[in-house]
């Protein structure tokens, strides 16, 4: 069973999600928040697989929320996808940074989101890389790389770091092993491998990470 919380400050759109979770097998939700604060307090009593949180709510908001529950070692199997009604909101940029697994619009259809929800709980990462580096890509031009990430950079071996480059640039475990002429599977082990020594939790910020470290810039790999 999947279990699920909605934090979202608007009533009818909490409803109108755990209606449509309610309908699908294998789903249940099991608890609802209308700040961040009380998300955070909802997660830490329940446990759910995934939160659907909303970035902009009053008092305490959801990026702050997302912070909250990521660093907190006793929650580390709860996945976060924050809710935005523009999928360029700089708030998506920094709920990844914080690790988020991904984001969804809000207009996204019933059948979309039952499917996230799905994925994510199975420890995918939800958005397609492509994404990523869009979202990422429209902020990061406005933050020079930072000195924590830069320094990690000393963990990885050199094809470590060129792989990590081209996720950062949006290709596919395939398309970098086409690139590198090396397997689908060593492709996908260097992947895990620098996931594991850049502390990201999932795709989407070793993408965040090949930004702030400059291994990428926006429309162009180093």
């Amino acid at each position: 069973m999947i279990r699920v919380a909605l934090a979202d400050d608007q009533a009818l759109v909490r409803a109108g999600l755990r209606a449509l979770l309610a309908t699908e097998d294998g789903i249940e939700v099991v608890g609802e928040a209308a700040d961040g604060d009380e998300a955070v307090a909802v997660v830490a009593r329940e446990r759910p697989d995934v939160v659907l949180m909303d970035v902009r709510m009053p008092g305490t908001d959801g990026l702050e929320a997302t912070r909250r529950i990521v660093a907190d070692d006793t929650l580390s199997d709860v996945r976060v996808v924050v809710l935005t009604t523009f999928e360029l909101d700089e708030y998506v940029f920094e709920a990844l940074r914080a690790g988020a697994a991904g984001f969804l619009l809000k207009d996204v259809e019933p059948a979309e989101l039952v499917r996230a929800v799905r994925v994510v709980a199975a420890g995918e990462s939800l958005l397609s890389p492509s994404v990523t580096r869009r979202v990422v890509e429209r902020f990061a031009d406005t933050r020079a790389s930072t000195a924590p990430a830069a320094g990690l950079l000393d963990e990885l071996t050199e094809r470590e770091a060129e792989v990590v480059a081209l996720v950062g640039a949006g290709l596919s475990n395939h398309e970098i092993a086409d690139r590198l002429v090396i397997s689908p599977a060593t492709a996908r082990t260097h992947v895990s491998r620098s996931m594991l020594k850049v502390a990201a939790r999932d795709r989407a910020q070793l993408v965040v990470f090949a930004y702030e470290a400059g291994l990428v810039a926006p429309g162009r790999t180093a």
